[in-house]
């Protein structure tokens, strides 16, 4: 059985969850999904970074020990599940001991064994909010550009790690698309970050400075850099490594394309296969971020408008490849156009009007009674759609699942089946929207998991020759 692994990046606990890794679960969750009904063995890894400074600044501000305050905000990553309806088989946590460290301390002495740590004394400009030192080139009037930050001036003893020895290397493997970065221009963009030249990163600070951490193995007065912690994540589900994908934000890039793949060679372990980069969910223009405090609640978006209404959402109005923006306007239009009035609506006019006749028999298989041009539109939107998700372009797989959804509210609107008199002829155009409504429901799984639950309830295959019809419920009530 061919295997597919995919992890999301770890959310940072510094506070609650927002919509921003909201959509990057959601997009993960969509491919395991998709995967999984292709028959192939799946693995969804997700979970928390949960140290650094960033952490042990936030708890001391809730009046919370770091442990509590992670434990907390960790729980609120961890609801997603529900919340959401991700399918992740995984939660790995940085601070599990048993999982996490292991692994963390292995990879560690490998680099060490490899010749790629050594010690020196380091000045830079620090930024909080990345958890990394930036050069003056990453900022923006002296700002951090994402977190509006200036950086700290930090002068410190660090353990080093040899990333210009790996440079060229990853490069090159980018470049012939054994690491296969996705979309081209984030593809483009870590390949110019390297040309312009890597020094070595620091890889430990001080734990008079940071004691949230994984001490250094040896030596106790240095703690392990966020970085060589967290990503080291990924290998907790060890019989699934190589990822298939990495899903990550694009201010995490240099991070996942760089870094790591950097730090596997260094430890003679395989490279992940494919890092697929997305945008950011802006708000009336402006980059969402827990830093600047413009974040949208995911949890409540579910409670007013539902599940599959927010993964429709996000993964219909956020470009896969770039970024998008999130206001509630929008998203009420979405939810009235697209959700009531249209999948809603398709779903309700066909099942109402299949539930009037009860059962449909046929004398002999009653697909027999399937349309060429019904049947050619489905086989050809089902390739659109599976070709966009390996692709990752989850909103255009759902502008093609739509546009079939437009074809059925024609085809109803064309051949009017209420006002049919001949009851085989009203049987066969009825069969015919069935089996469109059934395939757009198999087809919506990965997206609306609920949706297609309930409208897959309602259509019952009792054999080749018998179909039942059940009403249904609502699925989208229209927003006043």
């Amino acid at each position: 059985m061919q295997k597919f692994y995919i992890t999301t990046s770890i959310a940072y606990v510094n506070a609650p969850p927002h919509i921003g890794f909201a959509l990057e679960s959601i997009q993960a969750d969509v491919a395991a999904r998709y995967h999984r009904a292709k028959g192939e063995k799946v693995f969804f890894l997700t979970g928390t970074d949960e140290h650094g400074s960033k952490v042990a600044r936030s708890a001391e501000k809730a009046g919370l020990t770091p442990r509590e305050f992670t434990d907390k905000i960790s729980e609120k990553f961890e609801a997603l599940k529900e919340a959401l309806n991700l399918s992740w088989d995984d939660f790995i946590r940085t601070t599990d001991k048993e999982r996490h460290w292991p692994n963390v301390e292995m990879i560690w002495k490998k680099f060490i064994d490899a010749g790629d740590i050594y010690k020196k004394t380091y000045e830079g400009l620090y930024c909080v909010g990345h958890e990394a030192f930036v050069t003056e080139k990453d900022l923006v009037d002296g700002k951090c550009a994402d977190h509006q930050t200036k950086p700290e001036v930090i002068k410190e003893e660090n353990y080093f790690f040899k990333l210009s020895k790996y440079a060229d290397v990853v490069a090159k493997k980018i470049e012939s698309g054994e690491i296969e970065v996705i979309p081209e221009t984030r593809k483009n963009e870590i390949l110019s970050f390297i040309k312009q030249g890597v020094t070595d990163i620091s890889f430990s600070r001080p734990s008079k400075t940071l004691s949230w951490g994984i001490p250094v193995p040896g030596d106790d007065s240095q703690t392990i850099y966020v970085w060589a912690d967290a990503l080291t994540n990924y290998l907790s589900p060890k019989e699934f490594w190589p990822a298939d994908v990495h899903m990550i934000g694009k201010d995490i890039l240099r991070f996942h394309a760089l870094y790591w793949p950097a730090m596997l060679i260094s430890a003679g372990i395989e490279l992940p296969k494919k890092i697929f980069v997305h945008g950011f969910i802006t708000s009336n223009g402006q980059k969402m971020s827990k830093t600047i405090g413009n974040v949208v609640d995911p949890f409540a978006l579910v409670e007013k408008y539902g599940t599959d209404a927010v993964r429709y959402f996000l993964l219909r109005e956020i470009p896969a490849y770039g970024d998008g923006d999130f206001t509630v306007q929008k998203f009420e239009e979405r939810y009235n156009g697209d959700l009531a009035n249209g999948l809603g609506n398709f779903t309700a006019r066909v099942l109402t009007l299949g539930s009037q006749l009860g059962e449909i028999e046929a004398d002999g298989n009653i697909r027999e009674w399937l349309r060429k041009e019904v049947s050619e539109e489905i086989e050809k939107t089902r390739g659109l759609v599976a070709k966009k998700i390996e692709e990752f372009k989850f909103h255009e797989a759902l502008a093609d699942i739509w546009a079939l959804i437009g074809f059925g509210d024609r085809l109803v609107n064309e051949e009017k089946p209420w006002a049919i008199k001949d009851e085989k002829e009203k049987k066969k155009i009825l069969v015919n929207l069935i089996v469109l409504l059934d395939n757009i429901s198999a087809m919506i799984a990965p997206f609306l998991p609920e949706a297609s639950e309930k409208i897959t309830k309602s259509i019952v295959w009792k054999n080749e020759k018998t179909l039942a019809i059940k009403k249904g419920e609502v699925l989208f009530p229209r927003l006043q």
